[in-house]
């Protein structure tokens, strides 16, 4: 009876975990466009109120809106940014960076998509920029640039070779600097200076902001965060409350501000893939701050206080990274600048000691092979490999179960309807051959940490976006496309989107995902109670449905998983001189 039970526990405990996923975790993502932006807004012009305390830097003045983002870039004079990865331009009223698209990147997997939008103007329909400045103490009245500063400079554009110094004098005596460098990549480094040739020393703060204007925009999910992110005074800001990390979204911020000191760290605004954050000086102590205003989300810092003497000078230098979210590059930067756990920004979650080594496999994988989808495979083998000496074990302990099937058969009919009686005996046959009925289970349950780990990698890497694999999958992070529903294509329509249609649209690499696990159930000695045979023999259908929405790169690895088990279990019942199925 305790076997019968731990059986039935185990199946499941397996069910209801895949069925977890699907309540717990968001729909699984289809290949439409997609953008970085979201919803519509006026943004304060940051920097204008010289009165404005420090760790302030925003106000209330906003810019017009202009009925596009072309629009909007054409209004002011601009500087060109040009880089192997990103496209933009600096607006030089007001040295905003404040359009930016990211090259290697497409809406879509049609190469000819437009490129993704990161950042854009204030005024746009939805603007989302980053603006660097200095504040000052109530007490002081200094005239300091702000969103209508018409800055000067004598370069032509930015690129990784050629740094941009763009200068505003404010007519008192203080002149100010701003020099935007940037590497081949997604890191700008930005100089402030100010050069004090006025009548009397002042005091400034320098501070870096960024602005996310528009309605709410897309809310942290089930699977991965997606808002305000940071590493702020030692712990991570994100979606999660889990030990070392601070609980922050975008709901957080629209009730009440979230304020922090901290020596260093970072703080910005991470999508699914892409990722705009501050990096200040790593050894200045930093007032952070999370904010919600007039429909606008702004991360910003207010760094230490500068006294600047006449005929004196002082400067800030700060890091900024504005890109899409790769794995080996932000684990570079974190490297070579000392940011503080900057790959968080991925969201590889609690179990991230599990889910960025399987993402580092693969990846080393897909550098020799070319392909991830071969990697998913190679990856299989390898966890096969891990897991061999504990699914030998339950292996072997099924082919006993296997060759006890004649006995079984026996003592039902001996016991006929006395149940106690029945398993009792059949404990004590189970004990003294070796075998476990629970066995078949096992190399299910055991599987799921790394089932889990690879869906969160698929879901969260950029590196998996648009990954292809063979014939009809060209995104391995999307579910299979095609469907039953019109024999895979062959078919001249497209089934309509209706809920119930959408859940019996069952892709082909599901349907051998089912018929790979209906072959490894035959394999498996069935229990001895029909119910629970019957169970068991429902469980390739219940997951085929399940797994049909989940992406196509989970599906190829438990097929490919159960295709490499069924031939270890019938290797090991050759062994074991299992010939065939046993007659009852």
């Amino acid at each position: 009876m305790d076997q019968q039970r731990n059986l039935i526990v185990a199946v499941a405990l397996s069910i209801a975990i895949l069925i977890g996923f699907q309540y717990f975790l968001p729909k699984a993502k289809t290949p439409a466009p997609e953008t970085a932006q979201h919803g519509q807004a006026e943004h304060p012009a940051p920097g204008q109120n010289p009165s404005q305390a420090p760790g302030s830097p925003a106000s209330n003045m906003t810019a017009p809106t202009a009925p596009t983002r072309a629009e909007a870039l054409a209004a002011g004079p601009r500087i060109k940014i040009d880089t192997p990865s990103l496209q933009g331009s600096i607006d030089l009223a007001g040295a905003q960076l404040d359009d930016l698209n990211l090259s290697n990147y497409r809406e879509t997997i049609d190469p000819n998509s437009p490129p993704i939008q990161l950042l854009s103007p204030a005024g746009s329909p939805e603007p989302y920029f980053v603006d660097y400045g200095w504040v000052s103490t109530p007490d002081e009245h200094v005239k300091l640039p702000d969103a209508t500063s018409r800055w000067q400079t004598s370069d032509a554009a930015l690129t990784p070779d050629r740094p941009v110094t763009l200068s505003w004098d404010n007519g008192e005596g203080l002149r100010f600097t701003r020099r935007y460098a940037v590497d081949d990549n997604y890191m700008f480094t930005v100089t402030q200076g100010v050069e004090n040739k006025g009548a009397a020393p002042v005091t400034l703060y320098a501070y870096g902001l960024i602005s996310r204007g528009g309605k709410t925009p897309k809310q942290t999910n089930r699977l991965l965060h997606v808002g305000p992110v940071g590493v702020i005074a030692g712990k991570l800001c994100d979606g999660g409350s889990f030990i070392d990390h601070d609980h922050c979204n975008y709901d957080d911020i629209k009730t009440a501000p979230l304020k922090n000191e901290s020596t260093g760290g970072w703080l910005g605004f991470t999508d699914e893939y892409w990722l705009t954050a501050l990096v200040p000086d790593q050894q200045e102590a930093l007032t952070t701050k999370f904010t919600y205003h007039d429909d606008e989300f702004q991360a910003d810092f207010t760094g230490a206080a500068h006294a600047i003497p006449v005929g004196g000078s002082t400067s800030e230098t700060t890091r900024l990274f504005a890109g899409a979210k790769e794995v080996h590059l932000l684990d570079s930067y974190e490297d070579q600048y000392n940011i503080p756990r900057l790959d968080r920004a991925i969201d590889f979650g609690w179990f991230y000691f599990l889910t960025k080594p399987i993402f580092l496999v693969l990846d080393f994988f897909y550098r020799h092979i070319g392909n991830f989808g071969l990697a998913i495979l190679a990856l299989t083998i390898i966890v096969k490999l891990l897991f061999f000496p504990l699914a030998n074990r339950s292996y072997r302990s099924m082919s006993k179960m296997k060759l006890l099937q004649p006995e079984m058969a026996k003592l039902r009919e001996r016991m006929g309807d006395d149940k106690a009686r029945l398993n009792q005996e059949m404990m004590a046959l189970y004990k003294r051959s070796g075998a476990n009925p629970a066995a078949g289970c096992l190399p299910i349950v055991i599987q799921i940490p790394v089932f889990f780990s690879l869906y969160k990698v698929l879901s969260v890497t950029i590196e998996m976006r648009h990954a292809p694999f063979f014939g009809w999958i060209h995104d391995l992070s999307v579910p299979d496309p095609t469907t039953i529903l019109n024999l895979f294509g062959l078919l001249p329509f497209a089934p309509p989107d209706i809920p119930f249609l959408s859940f019996v649209s069952i892709g082909a690499w599901p349907i051998m995902m089912g018929v790979t696990m209906f072959v490894q159930q035959k394999l498996t000695p069935a229990p001895p109670d029909p119910t629970q045979a019957r169970m068991m023999m429902l469980l390739p259908v219940v997951f085929t449905f399940m797994l049909a929405h989940f992406p196509a790169g989970l599906v190829i690895y438990w097929a490919w998983n159960n295709t490499l088990t069924i031939a270890q279990q019938w290797l090991i019942m050759r062994q074991s001189g299992v010939k065939r199925p046993a007659k009852a």
